[in-house]
């Protein structure tokens, strides 16, 4: 029953990211695109959130408007009133700029009567001082319903960017009575050298990097690997295929960001894939890493009845992986509540907690095992193998510490310049780990040593080890009891003489 459960789970995972290209029907692209999205009442003010971005300074960055319409209900139309709705792009080192507060009160984004009072400001507009680095930013863009009509149109402009930051883009209305306003169109944002985000940009290279690395490293080992193919283990296959996944989830990421930089459109497709590829190698990575610490193969020739139970937690981490890569990669994580979010990250969270727990418990149990028989070699495989991962572990551990206080230090994304480095440590981290199994378990003449094949071949492994591994070991084992029997005989005669 467990077998048929597990076999429905895997043609589930794979299944699930055709599922899931057919729910997200909108690819992302370097425009920020509005389908008909309301404004929220947030202080004194009605808000919608534009959209920010790391921009490069360059005469070649800029944010442009395009098509940017207001509508508001046909009740307001029909009453005919003029209504005034702002677009305030700011810099986020000037986010103190924007609002303000009257008497050390609540700050408030639309001027008061009493802060037109104390500041000077327009009643009915957005409270905007002007920066100390540039005084013509904030900047802001003016849309007006004019007697009854039903839309307001923004006019169509291109803000270039002088100074490097991170940008940020509001749409509001001071007018309270224009609820249920709604806006359609959309804003383009541009780097110098292409249409790719800032905090994403250092990506691009660093995959190009990874390609090349792991490139190396399927050349070293292929050669390896067809060099001694007929003595080739099931651990070793296992491993190729991690080396092959890896190799293509860099080449596909280098590839989708060098589409989204020159084109400013992400195609859902090619995400969605190359986040299936990514998920896939991260399941089967870790799932390797479990059967390494179990022994398979080396301790035990089968996981027996634990075989369900590790395609079970494989298929679910490869599903929890897959929803959260999506969510982060497709476009669609501005349109993600919070709650949301912590819905998709835990899951995959609470899984790799559960995954480490189980490997260093079984890493613990096979290393006894191999202590109990001796198998002096195996031993000092499994010891470094331990020694590497925990050390592997720390630094991760390490890590996520520091990248809760890099994003909890950070909440308006001032540091995006180094944002990338978080995805990079993770990818570099896995690359280092899938370096020390191949080094460990590189494919040679005397990989079967390392097979698991019965109790007699274990101890003729103990006797090769200590002979350099010759491959006459039986014939000095003959010769070994025959020199025993010789001793044996001239006790005897000496016995005899007495």
């Amino acid at each position: 029953m467990a077998n048929v459960d597990s076999g429905k789970l895997i043609h589930l995972s794979l299944f699930f990211p055709l599922l899931l290209s057919f729910h997200f029907k909108i690819s992302e692209s370097s425009a920020h695109i509005y389908p008909s999205q309301p404004f929220h009442d947030v202080g004194n003010s009605l808000l919608l959130y534009g959209g920010s971005e790391g921009i490069f300074a360059s005469s070649r960055s800029f944010i442009r408007f395009e098509n940017i319409t207001l509508w508001r209900t046909n009740d307001l139309q029909r009453k005919g009133r003029n209504g005034l709705v702002q677009a305030v792009i700011f810099e986020a080192s000037d986010r103190n700029n924007i609002g303000g507060s009257a008497y050390g009160g609540q700050r408030s984004i639309c001027c008061t009567p009493d802060l037109a009072k104390l500041q000077g400001c327009k009643q009915g507009e957005i409270i905007r001082i002007p920066s100390a680095h540039d005084p013509n930013w904030p900047i802001l863009l003016r849309a007006r319903f004019k007697g009854k009509t039903l839309s307001a149109k923004m006019e169509d402009t291109e803000i270039l960017i002088k100074k490097t930051g991170m940008y940020n883009l509001l749409f509001i209305s001071c007018d309270s009575k224009l609820k249920g306003l709604k806006m359609t169109g959309k804003t383009v944002w541009k780097n110098p050298e292409g249409y790719l985000p800032g905090r994403m940009a250092p990506l691009m290279k660093f995959y190009v990097y990874m390609s090349f690395v792991y490139l190396l490293l399927s050349a070293v080992w292929f050669f390896q690997y067809l060099r001694f193919r007929k003595d080739i283990l099931q651990l070793q296959h296992c491993i190729t295929v991690v080396i092959v996944l890896g190799l293509l989830e860099m080449v596909f990421w280098y590839l989708d960001y060098a589409n989204f930089n020159n084109t400013g459109k992400r195609p859902l497709a090619l995400t969605t894939w190359v986040v299936t590829i990514g998920a896939f190698r991260k399941t089967v990575s870790r799932i390797l890493i479990l059967c390494v610490s179990m022994g398979f193969g080396v301790v035990k020739s089968t996981l027996g009845g634990l075989t369900s139970k590790v395609l079970l937690v494989g298929v679910t981490y490869f599903i929890a992986s897959e929803m959260l890569d999506i969510a982060e990669n497709v476009g669609i994580i501005d349109d993600v509540s919070g709650r949301a979010k912590l819905f998709l990250v835990l899951p995959d969270a609470f899984l790799d907690a559960f995954l480490i727990l189980w490997i260093f418990t079984s890493l613990s149990k096979t290393l006894e095992q191999l202590q109990m028989k001796r198998t002096s070699v195996k031993l000092d495989i499994y010891r470094k193998f331990s020694n590497a991962l925990a050390v592997l572990v720390v630094a991760s551990v390490a890590w996520i510490v520091y990248e809760v206080h890099f994003k909890a230090t950070d909440p308006f994304n001032e540091r995006w310049q180094t944002a990338w480095t978080i995805t990079a440590f993770w990818d570099v981290i896995a690359f280092v780990l899938l370096c020390i199994i191949c080094y460990l378990w590189t494919p040679s003449q005397n990989s079967q040593r390392y097979a698991y094949s019965g109790e007699v071949d274990e101890e003729n492994e103990e006797v090769q080890s200590l002979t350099g591994g010759k491959q006459d070991g039986d014939i000095s084992l003959v010769k070994l009891d025959k020199n025993t029997d010789s001793d044996t005989e001239e006790d005897i005669e000496e016995d005899k003489r007495e």
